[in-house]
């Protein structure tokens, strides 16, 4: 990976990312007083780089979906658990967030919760599935 000072930056401008990234170079290191800050990178190479995460992401979605590892719950419910753990944080009761989300039920979601919904009683299908956050 090349490196670009950032006197060179400040001095010649987008001529040194250019110079940089010239000749099929994807990447450019640039240093403030000698230590490595920042990566330049032409806009093609970073939208491949940012679909690749989203790609992932998606993958570890399903993954979680595949493994059973989401909830099912009406929204009022969700605001209410999401709320409860974000207190849980700020305060340091992480063991009342852990039992809030240990006692919601996990199950599959139907594969058209509209019409499941209407064919039981009048009220609409308003669920939310929340995925656990990974750290």
């Amino acid at each position: 990976m090349t490196q670009i000072t950032a006197n060179d930056l400040k001095t010649r401008g987008i001529a040194a990312i250019e110079a940089s990234l010239a000749n099929g170079r994807l990447e450019a290191m640039v240093s403030v007083r000698g230590a490595d800050r920042f990566v330049v990178m032409g806009l093609a190479h970073y939208q491949h780089l940012r679909e690749c995460e989203l790609e992932a992401a998606l993958a570890e979605s399903r993954a979680d979906i595949a493994a059973g590892r989401f909830v099912v719950e009406p929204p009022a419910e969700h605001v209410r658990r999401v709320k409860a753990m974000v207190a849980a944080q700020g305060s340091g009761k992480a063991t009342r967030a852990a039992a809030l989300v240990a006692e919601t039920t996990t199950e599959r979601p139907q594969k058209h919760p509209v019409k499941a919904a209407t064919k039981r009683s009048a009220e609409p299908a308003s669920k939310v599935v929340a995925l656990p956050r990974r750290r």
